[in-house]
C-alpha cells in the first residue's frame, strides 16, 4: 500500500495511493497515518479495506509528510562509507546517532526555508523507515517485521550550525523545513529488499547524488535492532538512514543551497519530492 496525507498544512486527511492512480481519502475510516494505525494490526485492517469502495479525491492537493504525529526522527550520520571519506570523516564501528527536531517535519514539496545567516545549507538524500510495532531491545534477525514501510526524507543541513557552533548535530539538522518527509509511506510488503534501491537527488537539474542502498554501511534490520537497544520505538518513529555521496560539504570548493535554487530527489520505488529553496524573511532585501 501507499499511504499518505493531504491538504493544507495542519489540516492533513489521510489518504491511500489506489494502484489505478486515483488518490482515495481514508478519513472516513482512520484520522492519521499514525500510531496504531501503523502496526501489523492497524495495517492488515486497511488492507482488508476495497480501495474502490473510498472517495476519490478530485483536483490537485497538497501531499503532506507521509507520516503524522511522529514521536522520534532519529538520523543516522557516515552510514554510506563513500559520504564519510567526502566529509574527511571516518567510518564508526557502531552507527551514529542523532536527533532531528519533529519541527523540522513538512511536505515533500513544500518550500525550503534557509535559515537566517546561514551559508551553508546542504541536501542530502535518504532512505526513511516507519516503526509499525514497538521495538524494545529486538534482535537484527527479527527487526524487519516491526517496519511499517518507508519513505523519501531530504535530511537538509546546515553545516556551519552542525560543524561550528558547538555542541551535537542536532543544531544544523532541525531548522524549520529541514525535514520533508513523502510523498508517501509504501508498506514493507511492496519494498522486498530495502538494500537494493536507487537513490538520487539533483539541483537544478545537476545530479549530485546518485547512490544505492546497497552500499549502507549499516543495513535496515541492524540499524532497528541497534537502535532499539537504547530507546524504545513506537509506532511512527522515523528513522533516516543516511546519505551516499555527493553533497555540497563535500564538493571542492563546497556548494550550498541558495535562495531560487530547485531541489529535486527521489528513491526507487518511494517516490519522488521537489522543493523551491527561499532565502529566511528577516535576510530577505526590502521592498
Amino acid at each position: 500500500m501507499k499511504l499518505l496525507r493531504y491538504g493544507e498544512p495542519g489540516h492533513e486527511r489521510p489518504g491511500l495511493l489506489h494502484e489505478d492512480g486515483t488518490l482515495r481519502d481514508l478519513g472516513v475510516v482512520i484520522d492519521d497515518i499514525a500510531g496504531e494505525h501503523l502496526t501489523r494490526a492497524g495495517l492488515e485492517r486497511l488492507r482488508r479495506l476495497d480501495p474502490a469502495a473510498l472517495p476519490k479525491v478530485a483536483g490537485e492537493v497538497r501531499y503532506g509528510a507521509a507520516v503524522g504525529r511522529v514521536g522520534k526522527f532519529i538520523c543516522v550520520g557516515l552510514n554510506y562509507a563513500d559520504h564519510a571519506a567526502e566529509s574527511g570523516m571516518t567510518v564508526p564501528d557502531m552507527p551514529v546517532l542523532f536527533m532531528k527536531a519533529t519541527t523540522a517535519i513538512m511536505g515533500p514539496d513544500d518550500t525550503v526555508v534557509i535559515p537566517r545567516g546561514s551559508r551553508k545549507t546542504d541536501w542530502e538524500v535518504e532512505l526513511g523507515v516507519v516503526i509499525g510495532d514497538l521495538a524494545r531491545d529486538v534482535a537484527e534477525d527479527e527487526a524487519m517485521a516491526h517496519v511499517a514501510g518507508y519513505v523519501v526524507i531530504n535530511d537538509l543541513s546546515e553545516r556551519e550550525f552542525q560543524l561550528e557552533h558547538c555542541g551535537q548535530w542536532v543544531k544544523g539538522k532541525s531548522c524549520d523545513t529541514f525535514g520533508p518527509i513523502g510523498p508517501w509511506l509504501v508498506t514493507r510488503d511492496e519494498i522486498p529488499d530495502p538494500q537494493a534501491l536507487s537513490i538520487w537527488l539533483e539541483v537544478n537539474g545537476h545530479r549530485h547524488q546518485d547512490g544505492n542502498t546497497r552500499t549502507m554501511v549499516h543495513t535496515v534490520a541492524h540499524l532497528v535492532s541497534h537502535i532499539s537497544r537504547y530507546m524504545t520505538l513506537m509506532p511512527g518513529d522515523v528513522i533516516s538512514t543516511g546519505t551516499p555521496p555527493g553533497v555540497g560539504l563535500g564538493m571542492d570548493p563546497p556548494q550550498y543551497l541558495k535562495p531560487g535554487d530547485v531541489i529535486e530527489l527521489g528513491i526507487e520505488g518511494l517516490g519522488r519530492q521537489r522543493q523551491r529553496v527561499v532565502a529566511h524573511e528577516r535576510d530577505r532585501p526590502a521592498p
